[in-house]
């Protein structure tokens, strides 16, 4: 068994990705979660970048880690200035953790043209800085920046560099796609040549990966580095990061862990909490999941095709590479106009209708029907369920819509054309009411009110009428509401999809309306949400 180390630079190269940017309490509480995921080492930041960084040094050191050794980041010296002198090697220092990681140049042609120094500079510049830190009583990883490219350009000049950092002291030289422009047969090769090269030299120091994923092949191209020797593997969370991001260490670590043989990997803690790891880094980062993303992501276990779904109820490995649960995740059943019955039949919540051959097909007609006009019921699983329910014949309405109205009236303010002294534009007050006519019980109820907006109104007013027969919806509360224009070629008389999820605090669920109205389409969605959710209270258990 060969381990693996894996190496996490989330905080730093992740947090250059578009978009992407970390509070200090959000990296320490990321920190966390990579110790108790088993990551091997965590590069926190540049401690001279900025203060944000520094103070993560000094916080850091609270933290009680378990596993993770935390890494500071940094540059080679100035040219022309002893390492001694050199403030980031003293910030380097100061960090106080027990690894640093250095990038230097590898590439010829970055070394005269964007650094401006002489070759013989750059390789001493390198050296300096690693003895200087390994002096210093730190563990040193070279980062060995665009060493691909400069290996391809001139591979004389690039082992040269690598092996001034391997001579000064550093224990991992770290082979770098910084660019990430190179396919994974060509990494296996170069990541054999330049342990060719630290071997003939004799120097005992473990090479590493760090690919970038403008070719959409890090993940490739790190496993390829690893079955070619490399002994580390550096990436960020979700392969966020700069340009199109880094390696993803989801995807890697699953890969060695599950499908491949002979690695360990995260000290024997498993692969069972990726999912919750790569959901919790995307929430804290405010970013959106990636459906798609391969172990973790919602859709990597969704099944859709009626022939699939079919397959799976019979054997799931007909359609999963793994078993879901072995990343944290789970499958899932869609159902749409690409459906079967099985499909049905896996969505279905009722015991008496799964068996029902007849009932199934009449569900997936008019589930096709109404896909057909826009309707989608993937993550509309409450009106998916009402949908049966009428099928059936056994829906039984708690209310009965009769009419609504909505009146949105714009008030101009005294001077509301004019800007206000501090420069700002004062606009016109906007006012929103909604009146909703139900049967409730028997009787009929008239209700009026308002609200921020034609479907805040709409719910107020809807709660108005249902609250003194059913108190139990002071407890729904609406958590998302989505707006998506269907047949956008039709302009301003486009069709539009409304979703809305709701909670009662314990369970979420999911409805959809669609109409070529917006206000319509809310409607449907909203009365569909009250209808799931009173019906199923009044539900016997």
């Amino acid at each position: 068994m060969r381990t693996i180390e894996i190496y996490d630079t989330t905080l730093r190269d992740g947090s250059q990705g578009e978009g992407v940017n970390f509070s200090l309490e959000d990296k320490l509480a990321i920190t966390q979660r990579l110790d108790a995921a088993g990551i091997d080492f965590i590069e926190g930041g540049y401690p001279l970048s900025n203060p944000k960084d520094a103070q993560y040094f000094a916080r850091v050191r609270e933290l009680p880690l378990a596993h993770s050794r935390v890494v500071a980041f940094g540059m080679t010296r100035r040219r022309g200035m002893a390492a001694a002198d050199d403030p980031g090697m003293k910030a380097l220092v100061a960090a106080g953790t027990s690894v640093v990681t250095i990038v230097g140049k590898t590439s010829a042609f970055h070394v005269t043209e964007v650094l401006g120094v002489t070759r013989e500079e750059n390789l001493a510049m390198i050296a300096d800085t690693v003895a200087f830190l390994a002096g210093a009583g730190r563990e040193v990883f070279y980062d060995a920046e665009h060493f691909f490219d400069g290996w391809k350009l001139d591979a004389g000049y690039a082992a040269e560099t690598i092996l001034a950092a391997a001579r000064a002291g550093a224990t991992r030289i770290v082979l770098c796609d910084t660019n990430g422009g190179t396919l994974p047969h060509e990494v296996a090769r170069l990541v054999s040549e330049a342990a060719a090269v630290l071997g003939e030299a004799d120097l005992d120091v473990a090479i590493g990966i760090h690919c970038h994923n403008d070719c959409d092949v890090a993940v490739a191209n790190t496993l390829a580095a690893v079955e070619a020797g490399a002994a580390q593997v550096q990436g960020t969370i979700n392969g966020i990061g700069e340009r199109c991001g880094n390696a993803d260490l989801i995807s890697v670590v699953a890969n060695l862990a599950l499908k491949l043989h002979g690695f360990r990997i995260l000290g024997g803690t498993g692969t069972r909490h990726l999912t919750e790891l790569s959901r919790f880094v995307y929430e804290t980062a405010n970013m959106v999941y990636r459906a798609g993303q391969p172990f973790v992501g919602t859709s990597a276990f969704a099944h859709k095709g009626g022939m699939h779904v079919h397959a799976v109820a019979k054997a799931t490995e007909s359609y999963e590479h793994i078993p879901p649960e072995a990343v944290g995740n789970e499958r899932r059943i869609l159902v749409s106009e690409l459906s079967g019955r099985s499909n049905i039949q896996a969505m279905v919540t009722r015991p008496d209708v799964r068996n029902d051959r007849v009932l199934l097909d009449k569900v997936l007609a008019e589930v096709c029907r109404l896909e057909n006009e826009g309707w989608q019921f993937e993550a509309a699983g409450a009106s998916f369920d009402l949908l049966v329910d009428r099928c059936a014949g056994t829906f039984r309405p708690p209310f009965e819509k009769l009419s609504y109205n909505v009146a949105v009236e714009s008030r101009g303010r005294a001077g509301a054309a004019a800007a206000t002294g501090d420069g700002a534009v004062t606009t016109d007050e906007i006012r929103t009411e909604a009146t909703v006519k139900l049967v409730v019980a028997g009787s009929i109820r008239h209700e009026v009110a308002e609200g921020d907006g034609p479907v805040n109104a709409l719910d107020a007013a809807l709660r108005k009428a249902l609250g003194s027969v059913h108190p139990a919806v002071e407890r729904m509360t609406l958590l998302d509401y989505k707006v998506r224009v269907i047949n956008a070629q039709e302009g301003t008389a486009a069709k539009v999809r409304v979703s809305i999820e709701s909670t009662d605090g314990e369970s979420v669920w999911g409805t959809v309306g669609v109409s070529e109205n917006v206000i319509e389409a809310s409607w449907l969605a909203l009365a569909d949400s009250f209808s799931f959710f009173l019906s199923r209270a009044a539900a016997p258990g």
